[in-house]
C-alpha cells in the first residue's frame, strides 16, 4: 500500500502580508510557492501538519511587520542624523538601525501574540501567522522576547543606555497600555500614538546621549502625524475593527467627529513640522517643503470633512501614510551642518 508523502493532501494555509498598511492576498496567491515536502526517514516521521520549513520561514518574516519594522528604522535614522549636525559616524548608526528594528520586530511580534484571537475575527487581520496556525503561539511569545531583549540590550551596549530604556519603554508602552487599551477606551488612539513617536527620540538620544528640545520637537512631529493617519484607517476598516471589538473612535455614523479630529491634528502638524529650522536644526528647503506637505494634507482632511465617503478619506489616509517619509527626506536633504 502506497504512502503519501507528509504533508500531502493537506491545505496550504493561507499567505499573509507584513507591510503597513496591511493588504488581503487574493486566493491566487494561495498556492504559491508550493509547499516544499521533506521526503527524508526524518521527515516521514515528524507531524504531517507540520508547516514546511520555507512557510515557517515566512510566517516568523511576518510576525515582524516588515514595513512597519523598516519604517520606525527610517525615523530613528534621520533623527539621529539631523542630531547629529548631518556628520553622523557610519558604525553608530548601524548600531542604532539594528537595535531599533530588532528590537521594534520583537515588539510587533508580541502584539500579534496578544491580539491572536481578536486577529482571527478580522478579515484584515485573519490570515495573519497565529489566526491562520502557521505558527503556535508559543513560538511567537518566544520570538518576540528574543528579539526585543537582543534589540534592547545592543543598544545599551553600542550607542547607550538611554536609547536602550526608551526603545523598552516603547515595546512596553505599546503591547501592555495601547494594545489593552483598544477594545476598552477611545484614548488608545492617542496612546498608541507615543510609542509610535518614540523612534525619532530613540535616534536622538543615541545620538546625542540626552533628551534635548530637538529630539522633543521631532517626537511631537511623529506625534501628531500619526493621529489623522490611524483616524483615516479607522473610518475606513470602522466594520473589521467593530467586529473585533475595538474602541478607537466615538460612536459617529456619520464621520462628522473623526473628520472634525483630522483636520484638528492636520492644522497642527504643519506649525510643529515647521520648528526644526528656526531652532537651527533644517534649512529654508525643508520649511517650504514640510509647509507644503502639511497644507496638502490638511486641506483632503477638509475635503474629507464636508463627504466623508471612504475614497475621500481614503486620500487622507494615503497622502499622511507618503507625508512622514517625504518629511524625513526633507530632514536629510536640508539638515544644517554643525
Amino acid at each position: 500500500m502506497s504512502r503519501q508523502p507528509p504533508g500531502a493532501g493537506q491545505p496550504v494555509p493561507p499567505q499573509g502580508t507584513a507591510c503597513a498598511p496591511s493588504r488581503l492576498w487574493t486566493t491566487s496567491h494561495l498556492s504559491w510557492p508550493p509547499p516544499v515536502l521533506d521526503r527524508s526517514p526524518r521527515g516521514a516521521m515528524s507531524d504531517s501538519n507540520a508547516a514546511p520549513r520555507t512557510t515557517r520561514f515566512r510566517a516568523y518574516w511576518e510576525l515582524t511587520k516588515p514595513g512597519i519594522a523598516g519604517f520606525v528604522m527610517l525615523t530613528a535614522g534621520v533623527a539621529f542624523y539631523v542630531a547629529s549636525g548631518g556628520r553622523a559616524e557610519l558604525l553608530p548608526v548601524i548600531h542604532t538601525l539594528v537595535g531599533v528594528v530588532v528590537a521594534t520586530a520583537g515588539a510587533l511580534a508580541l502584539n500579534q501574540y496578544i491580539e491572536r484571537k481578536v486577529d482571527a475575527r478580522m478579515h484584515r487581520t485573519r490570515t495573519r501567522p497565529l489566526p491562520s496556525g502557521r505558527l503556535r503561539p508559543v513560538e511567537a511569545l518566544a520570538f518576540g522576547l528574543l528579539l526585543v531583549t537582543a534589540g534592547v540590550v545592543h543598544l545599551g551596549v553600542t550607542v547607550g543606555w538611554l536609547a536602550a530604556g526608551l526603545t523598552l519603554a516603547s515595546a512596553v508602552a505599546y503591547n501592555f497600555i495601547y494594545t489593552p487599551l483598544k477594545p476598552r477606551s477611545y484614548a488608545a488612539t492617542f496612546a498608541g500614538a507615543f510609542p509610535g513617536a518614540m523612534p525619532a527620540l530613540i535616534g536622538w538620544a543615541a545620538a546625542t546621549g540626552t533628551i534635548s528640545l530637538g529630539g522633543m520637537v521631532l517626537f511631537a512631529i511623529a506625534f501628531l502625524w500619526q493621529l489623522p493617519h490611524v483616524l483615516a484607517l479607522a473610518w475606513l476598516l470602522r466594520e473589521d475593527y467593530r467586529r473585533a471589538g475595538f474602541l478607537l473612535t466615538p460612536p459617529d455614523p456619520e464621520g462628522s467627529i473623526i473628520g472634525r479630529q483630522m483636520v484638528l491634528y492636520s492644522a497642527i502638524l504643519v506649525p510643529f513640522s515647521l520648528v526644526p529650522t528656526p531652532l537651527g536644526l533644517t534649512g529654508n528647503i525643508y520649511l517650504v517643503g514640510a509647509l507644503l506637505l502639511g497644507a496638502v494634507v490638511t486641506w483632503w482632511s477638509v475635503q474629507a470633512l464636508r463627504d466623508m465617503s471612504n475614497p475621500k478619506v481614503r486620500k487622507v489616509f494615503l497622502g499622511s501614510l507618503a507625508y512622514q517619509p517625504l518629511l524625513l527626506g526633507l530632514m536629510l536633504l536640508d539638515t544644517v551642518r554643525v
